[in-house]
């Protein structure tokens, strides 16, 4: 019979009296205090860690497409795919956690929804900030967090900042010699497909090996897109599977908005040259 192992013989610290933990470092105790169902249900701790994970997952993405901005506007392209592709894979690793809250009956759900008051994904600064980021600015989208003066002005600020995408426009334009409408870098609206910059992205397109750089790039704004799409659309098949066409708790009609946002194109001119190629 083998004797039991003794981590501290193999050299393992057993004593952290004065020294810093695991749980020390990444604040364990407020983090899984934090998930707290206001219910005897059994599903509404899924529910709340579900929501609680994502959230630290777009900080981490919000970290990300800030970083990649500043380089990018700063010229230093190749230091932003690795920040781009990670983000992709963020959004696939939040893909797969749907799969999880899908384990969730309609049934499950009703037991708690009404602990949840108003409350609603609808209402996260963070996802609002992360669509901001990468172009899909609405001012109305604000309203709600007026109540919140930090969160507001953050927001705010945000929408004084070139998108994620202008950086990228501006990258284009010297590669291409072009120049392209002012309106195109409005950065209090959605952006709107524009003919020139289709034109500049397909001239790109038809010769990769003389631009390889922003050929790169382009492709991985089209893969983070592609994840960020299917991330929506397996929030709407989720809402569908669990509450069908109900309104959402926050008041929007639910599947109805959310099947919305899925015709919303982040760099609309990458995803049209294509057909034209």
């Amino acid at each position: 019979m083998t004797d039991a192992f003794d981590p501290e013989e193999d050299g393992a610290q057993m004593s952290f009296a004065k020294d810093m933990t695991y749980g020390d470092y990444l604040g364990m105790d407020g983090l899984l205090a934090a998930a707290q169902p206001l219910s005897n249900a059994h599903d509404e701790m899924l529910f709340i860690v579900q929501h609680q994970t994502s959230e630290l997952w777009m900080r981490l993405v919000l970290h990300e497409l800030t970083s990649a901005r500043v380089l990018m506007l700063e010229g230093r392209t190749q230091e932003v795919f690795k920040m781009l592709s990670r983000v992709a894979r963020i959004f696939e690793q939040l893909n797969n956690a749907w799969d999880v809250l899908r384990t969730m009956t309609p049934s499950d759900y009703t037991a708690f929804r009404d602990d949840l008051g108003q409350s609603s994904g609808f209402q996260s600064h963070q996802y609002r900030l992360i669509e901001f980021i990468l172009g899909n600015r609405n001012r109305a989208m604000m309203k709600v967090h007026e109540h919140r003066t930090e969160l507001h002005r953050m927001l705010t600020h945000e929408l004084t900042q070139p998108s994620l995408y202008h950086a990228a426009l501006r990258l284009l334009e010297t590669e291409t010699d072009s120049r392209f409408d002012p309106a195109c870098y409005r950065m209090d609206a959605p952006h709107q497909a524009d003919p020139a910059i289709m034109e500049a992205w397909s001239h790109i397109y038809r010769d990769p090996q003389a631009h390889w750089t922003l050929y790169d790039l382009a492709e991985k704004l089209v893969d983070l897109e592609d994840y960020f799409r299917r991330w929506r659309f397996n929030h709407v098949t989720t809402v569908e599977r669990i509450i069908g066409f109900k309104r959402g708790t926050g008041g929007t009609s639910g599947v109805t908005y959310l099947r919305r946002m899925l015709e919303v194109e982040l760099f609309p001119e990458l995803w049209h040259l294509r057909g034209g190629l």
